[in-house]
């Protein structure tokens, strides 16, 4: 695994052991990156909630495109170490903060909005609509923001939560992206 563009393009990743972390594979990485800049016409000065964030590589990504923060959510043990020492390596300690801490008890500690939010659960556990909930509840998608949540093909995401609307749905292999954003007014 390695980073894909901009300033830390092509440095390497630490790797990992075991079956606790489920990295996003560089091709699929590639293709959300594409989306979300022509959706959001870049990534300079944008600020990043990296949820379930494994090795940091989507919050990685978006540093190095030129996002302004990125916050890193994970409460793996494994992933702690690895996202310290892949911080280091691309040269973005400065710029990120790392949470050792469940998702859903570092949510409501945050108290600033997020421009672009990764959500990677482990899949098939239903978290992805938890956990949009959540994000929907705490205010945490600034207006014009983007989710990209992950999950498994076979697993049903609702296409409205809490204040969000699926925008986008999109199947590399056994893994669909979905693309959320706040829901449009009702014009009545």
């Amino acid at each position: 695994m390695r980073i894909i563009s901009g300033k830390a393009r092509g440095k390497q990743l630490a790797i990992f052991e075991g079956k606790e972390i489920r990295p996003t594979s560089d091709r699929v990485r590639g293709s959300i990156f594409s989306i979300l800049t022509s959706r959001l016409g870049g990534f300079n000065g944008l600020r990043v909630l990296d949820l379930f964030a494994g090795t940091g590589a989507m919050g990685l990504e978006a540093l190095s495109r030129g996002a302004q923060q990125a916050v890193f959510v994970d409460s793996g043990r494994q992933s702690h170490s690895l996202l310290e020492k892949n911080c280091q390596n691309c040269g973005v300690d400065a710029v990120s903060r790392r949470i050792a801490s469940p998702v859903q008890k570092a949510l409501p500690r945050l108290t600033q909005p997020f421009d672009v939010i990764f959500l990677d659960p482990p899949y098939r556990q239903g978290l992805v609509d938890e956990v949009l909930h959540m994000i929907s509840d705490f205010n945490l998608l600034k207006p014009g923001g983007i989710i990209c949540a992950e999950e498994d093909k076979s697993h049903p995401v609702a296409t409205h939560i809490g204040r969000f609307e699926q925008i986008d749905q999109r199947n590399y292999g056994s893994t669909t992206i979905h693309l959320f954003t706040h829901c449009r007014p009702s014009e009545d």
